[in-house]
């Protein structure tokens, strides 16, 4: 079980980036959370299996279709138990 803390920059507001996200997830399994921020930045945490959670870092890295991702900062953290993936 791991967690990651992920502020996604680039164009990431207003393609879809956290519905895409929210499916994403649910595809793989990861339970957490996903906002947009007031910056312009998309901010996510993801938690669960490793190889799932590095996949859904791997996704956010590209995004949805529409998305341009200058670039990802992730960070590690403690597991919270979360359940379900939720948008903001």
């Amino acid at each position: 079980m791991s967690a990651r803390h992920l502020v996604v920059h680039g164009t990431v507001q207003g393609v879809f980036f956290r519905a895409s996200a929210e499916q994403e997830a649910g595809r793989l399994g990861v339970a957490g959370w996903v906002r947009n921020r007031a910056d312009g930045t998309v901010e996510m945490v993801a938690e669960g299996d490793d190889d799932a959670v590095e996949a859904l870092v791997r996704w956010a890295h590209e995004g949805p279709r529409r998305a341009e991702v200058t670039g990802v900062d992730v960070s590690d953290r403690e597991p919270e138990g979360l359940s379900g993936f939720v948008q903001r």
